[in-house]
């Protein structure tokens, strides 16, 4: 992306997830007491426009970005990777944002990541966090001792000096800053863990933008990481690899399945990965049902494909995914290998003409004539007690997904069996073929009598 990186570094525990939640007004790190939860480079785009800018549609933005705390020793000895994180955010920053901890003044660890700015001859706000008082003049005022000048005094909590720290960011970072170029499409990666969620990402972004270890559960946050393709901006979620609930370690694990639900509600199109390695899990069979209740168009990526090359081909799979995944029995199947970036690309492209697919409105004639050929073939059942049924007519009233409204003259004849046959019938002479269609009946009014 062509947006300036404001990098948000510092030690352990001093609000650097809270500061980028603050800044950018949802909860989109994880935020947690104990050290060490961020560990991959969670960035989010920032306006740092006047409200004049803001209204007349000039608004500026600047790319934020969440480090893991310098300094921590990782639990699941990830220190060199989250190092390797940090660096990459720091070297490739136009403006750094050095966060403290005003309470507990300056640590030996302060000084340590000071000295590591000071020789990048960067732009740095020094940044006095949990200043949850207005009466601490002597820790905020001794900070000035690690070179960086008179630090701005917050709150992410109470978000007490965010409009002062916007407005800073934005003398600092001038007119590097850039209007946000809209993004195509929302593409969330879900999966269980160790499926090589994040080894896709990296393949596709070119770069270690997130962290791979053989690990199960290095990811915790939701990473939305921007790709450019052909001109063109995707955001491609990566999120945690989920786990069944009740194996959920401590809040950490809890909020990360969250956010990764969260992914798939907030995306246009979901990539389900599947690892081609293992058999089909309960908990891949939870992630389809979740992704059907939303009614999200999907792509089902069966990655590591190199590993069951010779054992299975794709007409294979698709058999055994109609098999274990029947609410997803019109989605199409990808075979990838992500370690080698075989078929990433076009797993984006396919799911791009998903989300197009899903945006597409038929007229309400072709609809109609489509009804009338549909009813010919096989006419709902005639139950006792009730009207002879019929679609009076039907109409799209939505798109993303395609929602379908047929009128009826008595709801209680079309039962769940024959809103399949619909749905089915409707994907081989409607453009909705791959992707997840709505069907509702309304029953007419009847007119009252005089």
């Amino acid at each position: 992306m062509s947006l300036p990186i404001v990098a948000i570094v510092g030690r352990p525990n001093v609000g650097k997830s809270s500061l980028l939640n603050c800044l950018t007004g949802k909860k989109i790190s994880i935020v947690d007491p104990t050290p060490g939860v961020t560990r991959d480079r969670v960035s989010a785009p920032v306006p740092i426009t006047s409200p004049a800018e803001a209204a007349a549609d000039q608004g500026r933005y600047v790319e934020l970005v969440d480090t893991g705390g310098i300094g921590i020793e990782d639990t699941d000895d990830l220190t060199e990777h989250v190092e390797a994180q940090i660096t990459y955010a720091i070297q490739s920053a136009s403006l750094i944002l050095f966060l403290v901890d005003a309470r507990e003044g300056i640590t030996p660890l302060d000084r340590v990541v000071a000295q590591r700015l000071r020789r990048l001859q960067k732009p740095v706000i020094l940044v006095a966090n949990k200043v949850d008082q207005v009466d601490l003049p002597l820790e905020t005022g001794e900070l000035a001792a690690l070179g960086f000048g008179e630090p701005l005094r917050f709150s992410a909590t109470h978000r007490v000096g965010r409009h002062e720290l916007l407005d800073l960011i934005a003398r600092k970072i001038g007119d590097a800053a850039d209007r946000l170029p809209p993004a195509v499409m929302k593409l969330a990666i879900v999966g269980k863990r160790n499926a090589g969620k994040s080894t896709f990402i990296n393949a596709l972004a070119g770069e270690e933008r997130v962290i791979v270890a053989e690990a199960p559960g290095t990811t915790r946050d939701s990473v939305d990481v921007n790709v450019e393709l052909e001109g063109r901006r995707f955001v491609v979620i990566d999120t945690a690899g989920v786990r069944k609930r009740s194996r959920l370690g401590g809040d950490i694990e809890f909020y990360s399945l969250h956010r990764a639900m969260r992914s798939i509600r907030r995306a246009d199109v979901v990539a389900l990965m599947i690892d081609a390695s293992v058999p089909v899990s309960q908990v891949d069979k939870e992630l389809a049902g979740e992704i059907a209740k939303l009614y999200k168009p999907v792509v089902l990526v069966v990655n590591k494909w190199d590993l069951a090359s010779g054992k299975a081909v794709g007409e294979d799979y698709q058999e055994y995914f109609d098999k274990v995944f029947p609410e997803l029995d019109f989605a199409p199947i990808s075979l990838t290998a992500a370690t080698q970036g075989t078929n990433v690309c076009q797993t984006v492209q396919l799911a791009e003409q998903l989300f197009q697919q899903a945006q597409i409105r038929v007229p309400t004639s072709q609809l109609n004539d489509v009804i009338e050929q549909v009813v010919a073939r096989k006419a709902p059942s005639h139950k006792t007690g009730t009207k002879v049924p019929k679609i009076l007519y039907a109409s799209q009233i939505a798109t993303c997904p395609p929602t379908i409204v047929c009128f009826v003259n008595d709801v209680r004849s079309f039962d769940g069996s024959y809103q399949r046959y619909l749905l089915n019938r409707f994907r081989l002479h409607l453009p909705f073929a791959e992707v997840p269609m709505r069907l509702l009946f309304r029953q007419r009014r009847q007119k009252k009598e005089d």
